[in-house]
């Protein structure tokens, strides 16, 4: 399927201020996005980064830029004079608390965006800190609590909508439409988060993964105490660094000998009680074929799992397992290698591959499996060719993930007073059509394999054979 031309339209008007905070990779490469499509002034947008990446970006198009990094005392300060009723803030920052900058827009009565849930700087990794409360589980936890202090009037809030999480939430509902119609399932677009469970129960999804393969590689190899990605090394590292973990499906039947529940919340996830960084789990994605990548932690694992829960009465009925499964760009395996076999301390130096990549692409989908036709895979083969000719400061990674958020504040700003929402409750046909102009080819494509594949061929395995989707048979090592 051909992408979508991309157009110059002004998806909405927004009479009020933008302020974006953090302007490394993401930031660099959503601003012409939303100076294309979102009808504003550039006079009445604000970036404020705690580095100078970002500058050069900005005095390109000539928005203002301030250099301050936010911390706990100095944030509301800094931000009183940009942000007031009716304004947006867009938080692509890491190291600054989504839970604070949210409270405090709720405060101006100001709408807000994030890719992820951001904590103050060690809430990833403080060994003071229980395992447990390290985890995208309990940040979400704490996010969806806010939802107690809002009301009609609050302003939209829209938590973890980059590209994953967020476009793949909306990957997965069109997924689950597309196998309904070719199972022959007599359905409608459900309009409830209870019709979209049934409907994913009914059609028999155990599985689902966001697999994710990203093959751009660069003129310039990687070099010794260096770490280069195609996206935020600093954010990378810290998921990398936080516990593995996975929503938890009720087909599993084998639990992880390293696995812990956890003690509050929906039950809808697990970790394990190792890095996301050093451990490895099996996918398909349709170029790539099959791939061992990372379970790195991240927010739609939970989010999806906890959406497409089925109850009955008190008890879960039915619930999908979720993980990710991420095969960064081959400099990216060379430098996680490099950072575990240092104890998780970051190299000296770090890279983010942008004008030097030679070729490659970013193959982003989710893989829904189980059901009749074994899996399907739906989503993105953006490559690093036309990602250039679709937008500039952007490689193949960054656009998918910034163009999720041009149509999340897109989404906001049409519906400006709905609170707190995650990827799940938007609307994804309208996401959708806003995101695909910049994800090249959309595809979906139905395979036959599964994580036994070409399995014991080396030497005997402890293998569940009764059920190939178990996350036992998923996993790499353990």
């Amino acid at each position: 399927m051909t992408a979508p031309k991309t157009t110059e339209k002004i998806h909405v008007e927004f009479p009020g201020r933008i302020v974006m905070v953090g302007c490394g990779s993401i930031g660099q490469g959503v601003l012409p996005l939303i100076l294309r499509h979102i009808g504003i002034a550039k006079e009445r947008i604000n970036i404020i980064a705690a580095d100078e990446r970002g500058r050069v970006a900005a005095d390109s198009v000539g928005v203002k830029f301030i250099k301050q990094a936010l911390t706990p005392d100095n944030h509301r300060s800094v931000l009183e004079p940009l942000l007031g009723r009716g304004d947006f803030l867009l938080n692509v920052s890491v190291d600054v608390s989504s839970i604070a900058l949210i409270r405090f827009c709720w405060e101006r009565g100001a709408m807000y965006l994030d890719t992820c849930i951001e904590p103050w700087p060690g809430g990833y990794t403080d060994p003071s800190i229980p395992h447990s409360r390290r985890t995208n589980y309990a940040l979400r936890e704490a996010a969806m609590a806010l939802r107690k202090e809002a009301n009609d009037k609050t302003p939209t809030t829209i938590i973890t909508h980059g590209a994953n999480p967020g476009l793949v939430s909306h990957f997965i509902k069109q997924a689950l439409v597309n196998i309904a119609a070719d199972l022959g399932v007599q359905t409608q677009i459900p309009g409830t988060r209870a019709g979209w469970a049934v409907l994913a129960q009914s059609l028999g999804i155990k599985t689902i993964h966001i697999a994710e393969r990203d093959t751009q590689n660069a003129v310039k190899p990687k070099m010794v105490d260096e770490f280069v990605n195609t996206w935020s090394v600093d954010g990378f590292v810290s998921e990398g660094m936080q516990p593995a973990e996975l929503g938890w499906g009720t087909n599993e039947r084998n639990f992880p000998v390293d696995g812990r529940r956890h003690d509050f919340g929906s039950g809808a996830g697990i970790f394990l009680m190792q890095p996301g960084a050093a451990t490895r789990v099996r996918t398909w994605t349709p170029k790539a074929g099959h791939i061992h990548g990372f379970l790195i932690t991240h927010s739609e694992a939970i989010s999806t799992a906890d959406f497409y829960t089925v109850m009955d009465q008190n008890k879960v009925a039915y619930r999908p397992t979720c993980h990710y499964s991420y095969h960064p760009c081959d400099s990216a395996v060379v430098s996680l290698h490099e950072f575990v076999g240092k104890n998780y301390h970051l190299q000296s130096k770090q890279r983010i591959l942008m004008d030097e990549i030679l070729d490659g692409i970013d193959e982003l989908g989710v893989l829904l499996a189980g059901h009749k036709r074994n899996a399907y895979w739906y989503g993105s083969q953006l490559s690093i060719d036309e990602a250039r000719k679709l937008a500039p400061f952007n490689n193949a990674t960054s656009l998918q993930v910034t163009a999720a958020c041009l149509s999340g504040m897109v989404s906001a700003m049409e519906n400006p007073h709905r609170g707190l929402l995650e990827p799940e409750d938007l609307d994804f046909g309208r996401n959708l059509e806003i995101c695909k102009p910049y994800l090249g080819p959309v595809v979906g494509k139905y395979t036959d394999w599964t994580p036994l594949h070409d399995r014991e061929r080396l030497f005997p395995e402890d293998l569940d054979k009764s059920d190939p989707w178990q996350f036992k048979n998923v996993r790499v090592v353990g």
